[in-house]
């Protein structure tokens, strides 16, 4: 999900415009991100965090909660830096679904992707991954991706200690890991984007790319499905990874969204990709 500023800053960015009659327009290429004052868009980031989670699907930490101490740290073994390109290449598209898995919204977006011979990257909540495996495990018999999305979707999480870091980071890890039945997050992205050099190198350090998006499709708003549409056409220039929904409350405009979204983009002739590692 999206709030109004990260722990990096965009080190570069590549968009291949392709020119043709179509819906959705022109398609954009890729771009990547660093460390210090942007969003996964490449826009300002605030100066501090918001004073309430972003949209509804936002979790804060539980009450009394104690933090792990901070331990040293293994080499990264994936890129630190934040991915956005597609591994198909310029004429392909990210799919990922934020905020998740919930039993009602995810079997449904699931049910799309597979219509569609789409593949997704699923961003959870570890505590959501521990309230319904079943859940995580449907998503990986289909063939999708994991991603740790933190275990209490703390959006102020680049302005809270590295102990707390780190035990948001591992420990969503380690509940997605048991709740897949051993399989583990192969991306790590931010609640709210918020990424600190040090939640990158925590991410790196157990094999999952830190994973930024380049379109937010708005539709934890629920403006409608329209709305949903026009926000993805009028970013999409800007690169291919492009953020849903299937948590944080009634998801019925993102579900009918993806139906319509989808057959377009298969039209257009564009592959479904997973991020880069």
């Amino acid at each position: 999900m999206r709030r109004g500023g990260t722990g990096w800053a965009a080190v570069a960015a590549a968009v291949v415009t392709v020119v043709g009659a179509s819906v959705l327009g022109p398609l954009a290429g890729t771009s990547a991100g660093g460390a210090a004052a942007s969003r996964p868009d490449g826009r300002a980031r605030a100066a501090a965090p918001p004073a309430a989670p972003a949209h509804p699907g936002a979790r804060q930490p539980v009450p009394g909660q104690t933090s792990v101490p901070e331990p040293g740290l293994p080499a990264p073994v994936v890129s630190m830096d934040i991915a956005h390109a597609s591994d198909k290449g310029p004429r392909a598209v990210n799919i990922t679904i934020d905020d998740g898995p919930d039993p009602v919204w995810t079997p449904r977006v699931l049910k799309v992707l597979k219509d569609n011979g789409a593949r997704a990257v699923f961003c959870m909540i570890g505590s959501k991954a521990a309230e319904h495996p079943d859940v995580v495990r449907q998503v990986v018999a289909a063939g999708h991706r994991l991603c740790d999305h933190s275990v209490h979707h703390d959006t102020t999480m680049d302005h809270r200690s590295r102990s707390f870091q780190y035990a948001e980071v591992t420990g969503a890890a380690r509940m997605i890991e048991q709740a897949s039945g051993g399989v583990k997050p192969q991306y790590y992205r931010a609640p709210g984007g918020a990424f600190t050099p040090y939640s990158r190198q925590i991410a790196a350090s157990a094999g999952m790319r830190p994973l930024g998006w380049n379109v937010d499709s708005d539709d934890y708003k629920r403006h409608g499905v329209q709305a949903i549409l026009n926000t993805v056409e009028r970013e999409l220039p800007g690169g291919p990874t492009i953020l849903f929904h299937d948590g944080g409350g009634d998801r019925s405009e993102t579900v009918a969204a993806l139906a319509a979204l989808l057959p377009r983009l298969k039209d257009q002739g564009y592959a479904f990709g997973f991020p880069v590692r």
